[in-house]
């Protein structure tokens, strides 16, 4: 559980931007993806940000501990991010 809660704290604090803690649509969507898509499709959302090979290879890796994660648990950090980014735009 540490793990999960680090992990949305984390995402949650790089998907806002600017003074107005508006979320960056781009970044929450590759943030879900981290969470819950197959590697495969996950290298497909990274192409989209030129990264340098050495970022998306330590991305990838910290993936591999997030695939590691119940089904359960990944789908109430996506809960609790879509909520926290509702009450956002409200």
């Amino acid at each position: 559980m540490r793990l999960s809660v680090s992990l949305l704290l984390v995402t949650l604090t790089l998907g806002f931007f600017e003074a107005n803690a508006v979320p960056c649509p781009e970044l929450l969507k590759e943030c879900t993806a981290f969470i819950i898509s197959p590697e495969e499709l996950y290298k497909l959302e990274l192409s989209k940000f030129n990264a340098p090979p050495k970022a998306v290879e330590a991305r990838l890796e910290v993936k591999e501990c997030v695939d590691r994660i119940s089904w359960i648990t990944k789908a109430r950090l996506t809960k609790i991010m879509g909520e926290i980014t509702t009450k956002c735009f409200s």
